[in-house]
């Protein structure tokens, strides 16, 4: 069996919110509770599993890979949201995307601060 990634778990101080969040921006599929979790799964499978955590949340990084057509609708929502987005993940690069690779990326910030990332090539894939 090959060894694949199932689920990582996303600090939250609300997490119906953060989940809820994310799945709008992407395009997925609503957060379903598990237990204590709100799980967004991802097309390929991986979930995401916000779970509420009290006190300082320190910032964590998500990429996700959408394809050249996803790209710019979810561009246009984050863009809608009103959010700060930059070209890099220092944040150097204010109101800009980036073409890294020959494809589009952007960062932009999660309700809690985690730093989230759409890209449309593999880093390194060349252009």
């Amino acid at each position: 069996m090959a060894v694949e990634l199932n689920h990582t778990i996303v600090p939250a101080s609300d997490p119906h919110k953060s989940a809820t969040f994310l799945a709008e921006l992407l395009g997925v599929a609503a957060p379903v509770t598990f237990g204590p979790f709100q799980v967004v799964t991802l097309d390929n499978g991986v979930s995401l599993d916000f779970m509420r955590v009290d006190g300082e949340i320190g910032s964590l990084h998500y990429a996700f890979k959408v394809s050249d057509d996803q790209f710019q609708p979810i561009f246009d929502r984050i863009r809608a949201a009103g959010l700060p987005y930059w070209a890099d993940p220092h944040r150097q690069q204010p109101g800009e995307i980036n073409t890294n690779d020959g494809g589009q990326g952007v960062y932009f910030p999660d309700p809690d601060g985690h730093n989230l990332e759409i890209l449309t090539r593999d880093y390194g894939s060349g252009s």
